[in-house]
């Protein structure tokens, strides 16, 4: 099967081929640990995993990696704020990051770097940036030139001088020039650090995903994925790192999910609209939130509001009274698959399963197209109303519930993909 995924870096769909034959190296950003997970970032959780689920379901082997920042200023900001250390803020919400996932029903990555932990790493590629001309201390700081990597801005599509023209960030004299963005920073007093080269200080939030990363996939790997807001200009900074250390490609393909909304507004700390994956766990069960997520492209900007909260949950116990009803009938008698010859079966019974080939063939070819998770969920509704007139006989033979066994058997296959049935109800 030929897999399809729109890359950021060319701004076109390619073909999807992975570094090595029939395995995937795919690293995703994850949470800085300074409070609850919101709704905008459920998002990609939800949906890279279900990318991973994907490539396992079609035969690929998949590492798959997220990191977990545990120093930032943000962190050092609620310490500070709750009379606590760091330490004590980031294993809370470490915790609380992992009970959320659970709860949406996501699988665990395979590995889950704590940038404190990696910090070494960090290190050393800052001392290859450094080797390499592209990195310069001023005052117990490191930053990196941006004007001395000649690509910087091919993720994004920013010209370099256009970006100059137009920087609005804080001018600091120390920088060769404003962009440049920081690889070390000194310490300052009440945070923590670390022994380096250049002093005590901590990492840049940037170097610590270009390190992360290619110390458990590699210096080139397949696939880089986030939001859409980490284009520019963390996924830059993260190119011009790796590739300035490295002389090598860092990523192949960089999937980025669109922007989220909450009915109609920017998510925002000053708006008071920030949502939260417990919050909306109170309100909504788990499937509902992972259907109203996989029914809008990943890409595509999504609005997260009660109307469309609500015609999920229509959808999940839709579902749901079909499962049960299902189960109930293959579960009731033992059916076995090998029990019909096709051959055997009625005309109506050989079109049915034509029909239930053809919509599996279409929903797999569906995310096969760029993860196009609508156009699959609708390949599942559809199945589901064929079976329903099925299901809607007055009297049901031995040969409509091995064709009901049939359909069972697709959707637990489905599910591993989708995780909508297996899920814990909440």
């Amino acid at each position: 099967m030929k897999i399809k995924l729109y890359n950021t870096l060319s701004k076109s769909k390619q073909e999807f081929v992975p570094l090595e034959k029939d395995t995937i190296k795919m690293y995703v950003c994850g949470p800085t640990v300074y409070d609850y997970i919101h709704i905008g970032n459920a998002r990609p959780f939800i949906m890279f995993d279900v990318l991973r689920r994907f490539f396992q379901k079609v035969g690929f082997k998949v590492t798959y990696v997220m990191n977990l920042t545990d120093v930032d200023d943000k962190i050092i900001d609620k310490a500070k704020a709750e009379g606590v250390s760091t330490e004590e803020i980031t294993a809370k919400y470490i915790q609380a990051f992992f009970e959320d996932i659970e709860a949406l029903g996501v699988r665990k990555a395979d590995i889950y770097p704590k940038a404190t932990e990696h910090v070494s790493e960090m290190i050393d590629l800052i001392k290859k940036l450094f080797n390499a001309g592209l990195a310069y201390q001023a005052d117990g700081d490191v930053f990196y030139d941006v004007s001395k990597f000649k690509d910087y801005g091919k993720l994004s599509g920013k010209k370099l001088d256009d970006l100059m023209a137009g920087a609005r960030i804080a001018v600091d004299e120390r920088k060769h020039n404003p962009l440049d963005f920081v690889l070390w920073k000194a310490k300052k007093p009440g945070e923590p650090y670390w022994e380096s080269p250049w002093g005590e200080g901590r990492p840049g939030w940037h170097v610590e995903c270009s390190a992360m990363s290619m110390k458990y996939l590699g210096e080139s790997f397949d696939i880089h994925a986030g939001g859409v807001d980490l284009i520019f200009p963390h996924h830059e900074n993260e190119i011009a790192q790796s590739e300035g250390a490295t002389g090598k490609t860092f990523v192949r393909y960089w999937l980025h999910n669109g922007f989220l909304k909450i009915e109609g507004e920017k998510m925002a700390k000053s708006l008071g609209n920030i949502l939260t994956v417990r919050e909306i766990l109170k309100r909504y069960p788990a499937q509902v939130i992972r259907l109203f997520f996989l029914q809008k492209h990943y890409r595509s900007p999504i609005d997260f509001t009660q109307k469309g909260l609500d015609a999920a949950r229509s959808a999940i116990e839709r579902l749901n009274t079909f499962m049960e009803h299902l189960h109930r009938i293959v579960e009731s008698e033992e059916i076995q698959e090998k029990a019909f010859k096709k051959e055997n079966l009625s005309k109506e019974s050989r079109e049915f399963l034509a029909k239930v080939e053809g919509l599996k063939n279409e929903l797999y070819e569906s995310l096969a197209d760029d993860f196009n998770t609508p156009a699959a969920i609708a390949k599942l509704f559809d199945l589901i109303r064929e079976s329903n007139k099925i299901l809607s006989k007055s009297e049901l033979n031995l040969e409509d519930k091995w064709l009901l066994f049939i359909v069972a058997k697709n959707l637990k296959e489905f599910d591993k993909i989708f995780g909508l049935f297996s899920i814990k109800k909440t």
